[in-house]
C-alpha cells in the first residue's frame, strides 16, 4: 500500500542541534510551566488502520509505526509515502530507532528484536528469560550503555502467563537480561529521565504512573508514584499507555483523555485531547517540535512549542 500524504506539512527530519533553544523560546517555556499547549492545529496525518502504535522518528527523518491487529509495520518514505515495512510482525509493538539505521520492536508475541533497515532482515534479541517465553513484550527504551528496558505485561499474552508476572526487564548491550521488578499491574509505556538516573513505567491499569531510581544500568530502587493521570468523567483506574520526553524533561503520557504532560517533578502542565484515543508519542519534525501521536485507526500530527528529545540519535 503506498499513498501520497501530507509529508508536505512537516517533513520528519531531525534537525542538529534540537537542544540549541533560543533564550526567548526558553524563557516562553519557563512562564509558561503551568501549562504547555500546542502552538497550532491537529491534523490528522494518515488514517485507514485498526490499532496504531509505536511511532518511532529514525535519524534520516522516517517515521515508523506498528498496526498490531493487522500485524504491520508501516513506514512513511522522507517523500511522504506510505509502503508497508512488514507484514508478519509478530504484532509489534512498541518500536524504537537506533542511529545505525536499526529498529528495535517489541513484540507481543514474545519477543524484542531488531532490524536492519537497509534489507529488513530481523534479528531476535531475546524471547525468553529463564528458559521461558516472555508473555507480551510491549513498549522499550534504550539508555546510552545500549542497554533496553522494556515491559512484558499481559495483553495479548497465553493464559496462563508464560513468565506469571508483568514485570519490566532490562537486557544489557552484552546479551544478559534481567527481571527489575515484582509483578506491576500491566506496564506499558516506558521511559527515561534525561540523566538517565530515572526510569518511569506507565501501568495501563491504574491511575498512578510509576518512577524509579536507577542504581546503575539494570538496577533499579525506590519504587513511587510519579504522578495521577487525570480521569475521564464517571470513570477510575485508567491508566497510560505510551510517553515521551522533552529536552526539558517534561513527560508526555498517552492516555483515555489524550496526552497528559507532567514537569519532572510530577506537576501536571496541560493535555492535549484528540479525536481517538492516543496509543502512544514521539516528536519529529524539522525542528523536532512537532509531536506525533497514533490513536486507534490514525496517526496525528501537532506542533508543539518545546522539542522532544532524542539521546543517542
Amino acid at each position: 500500500m503506498r499513498n501520497r500524504c501530507l509529508l508536505s506539512a512537516v517533513v520528519f527530519v531531525i534537525a542538529a542541534g534540537i537542544c540549541g533553544e533560543s533564550a526567548a523560546e526558553t524563557d516562553t517555556a519557563t512562564v509558561q510551566k503551568k501549562t504547555i499547549q500546542p502552538l497550532g492545529p491537529i491534523e490528522r496525518f494518515a488514517t485507514g488502520f485498526r490499532f496504531t502504535e509505536g511511532p518511532a522518528v529514525m535519524s534520516d527523518g522516517e517515521l515508523y509505526f506498528t498496526d498490531i491487529p493487522n500485524n504491520a509495520i508501516q513506514h512513511f518514505d522522507s517523500r511522504g509515502f506510505l509502503s508497508l515495512f512488514t507484514g508478519e510482525s509478530n504484532h509489534a509493538n512498541g518500536l524504537w530507532p537506533l542511529s545505525d539505521d536499526k529498529l528495535l520492536a517489541c513484540e507481543m508475541d514474545g519477543a524484542v528484536v531488531r532490524y536492519d533497515l537497509a534489507d529488513g532482515s530481523r534479528e531476535v534479541l531475546v524471547d525468553e528469560y529463564e528458559g521461558v517465553r516472555f508473555n507480551a513484550c510491549n513498549d522499550l527504551v534504550v539508555d546510552r550503555l545500549g542497554g533496553i528496558y522494556f515491559t512484558d505485561p499481559h495483553y495479548r499474552a497465553p493464559t496462563p502467563l508464560p513468565q506469571k508476572v508483568r514485570a519490566v526487564y532490562y537486557l544489557s548491550s552484552e546479551g544478559e537480561v534481567k527481571r527489575l521488578t515484582g509483578d506491576l499491574n500491566a506496564p506499558n509505556g516506558i521511559g527515561l529521565s534525561l540523566d538517565e538516573k530515572t526510569l518511569y513505567v506507565i501501568p495501563s491499569m491504574q491511575s498512578e504512573m510509576l518512577a524509579f531510581d536507577i542504581d546503575e544500568p539494570g538496577k533499579l530502587s525506590n519504587q513511587r508514584e510519579f504522578c495521577v493521570l487525570e480521569q475521564p468523567d464517571g470513570v477510575q483506574g485508567t491508566g497510560g499507555d505510551g510517553m515521551a520526553v522533552d529536552v526539558e524533561g517534561n513527560l508526555y503520557i498517552t492516555t483515555h483523555l489524550g496526552v497528559q504532560i507532567f514537569s519532572p517533578s510530577g506537576e501536571a502542565l496541560g493535555t492535549v485531547a484528540f479525536p481517538e484515543r492516543s496509543c502512544n508519542v514521539t516528536f519529529g519534525g524539522e525542528d523536532f517540535k512537532t509531536m506525533i501521536v497514533t490513536a486507534q485507526t490514525s496517526v496525528y500530527i501537532v506542533p508543539m512549542p518545546i522539542a522532544g528529545s532524542r539521546r543517542g540519535m
